[in-house]
């Protein structure tokens, strides 16, 4: 059975607070975009190997033990029987772009997991092995746009359509660690709400919707600043950082034309 793990972009990112266990809580909202990687489980009865995973695409580096499959596997063999499988993950998504590839693999891994072998998972259990993988990797359980708040897990689902719009995603070969990327940020409280900001005219979006890591991101590495300003150059009606970085993304009117950033890693199609 294969599936298609999809990116995400962050609408807004705020850090409003460092908490007690070092984390921070944030205020972001997550939307699913079609910048698909492709996920096919396969049972094997023959192999000794619990778990093989077989890649191709981008390269992933690190040892086995770090990959977010591979921990959710056992995450879910925990709780339930499972067979011994093949994994085959084709990557399209680059690390380190702040679009959570690694979370949405994880995720469609667990749905995918649990519909093949009919394990019987309920959304709850799926969520919370999910939260153990990372703060983003539980909205790809469900994939549709939502408020996060806290770390990122706690969600609130709401009615935002860009379907009309088209988007370009443009990673500018720069690999962002989320870690260093939080500790160059103050945290700071906000007056207006994102859902209120979303709720107006996309045009103001340039100026309210802002993304908190962009400033420290782009003093340390001003290619991505200056990807955002060749989008909007390029006729954006919004541009923005998408997570942590390094990947920005636009949102245009009609099909755009971004001959100028065509040397970097891009992505252009419809929203969802």
């Amino acid at each position: 059975m294969i599936c298609f793990p999809n990116a995400k972009i962050n609408l807004g990112l705020r850090i409003t607070e460092k908490r007690s266990d070092g984390f921070h809580n944030i205020e972001t909202i997550f939307y699913p975009v079609a910048w698909n990687e492709a996920l096919e489980i396969i049972e094997n009865k023959k192999s000794e190997l619990e778990f093989n995973l077989i890649l191709s695409g981008l390269p992933i580096n690190g040892n086995i033990a770090d990959n977010l499959l591979f921990k959710a596997y056992h995450l879910i063999k925990a709780k339930v029987s499972v067979p011994y499988i093949d994994v085959y993950l084709h990557k399209t998504l680059p690390m380190g772009a702040g679009l959570g590839g690694g979370s949405a693999d994880a995720a469609f891994f667990i749905n995918l997991t649990n519909t093949q072998f009919n394990l019987g998972l309920s959304k709850e259990i799926k969520l919370e092995i999910a939260k153990q993988l990372g703060s983003d990797c539980a909205f790809f359980i469900e994939n549709t746009p939502v408020l996060a708040t806290e770390k990122g897990d706690v969600f609130q689902t709401i009615k935002i359509d860009l379907s009309h719009l088209w988007i370009v995603i443009i990673y500018p070969n720069v690999h962002s660690n989320t870690q260093e990327a939080y500790s160059l940020v103050k945290p700071q409280k906000n007056e207006k709400s994102l859902i209120d900001i979303i709720s107006q005219p996309i045009e103001t979006w340039k100026t309210e919707l802002k993304n908190d890591f962009e400033e420290s991101i782009f003093s340390k590495y001003p290619i991505v600043k200056q990807v955002k300003t060749e989008l909007y150059k390029s006729g954006a009606l919004y541009a923005c950082m998408s997570g942590s970085g390094s990947a920005v993304f636009g949102l245009f009117e009609n099909k755009p034309s971004v001959n100028e950033l065509a040397h970097f890693q891009h992505w252009i199609g419809k929203m969802k």
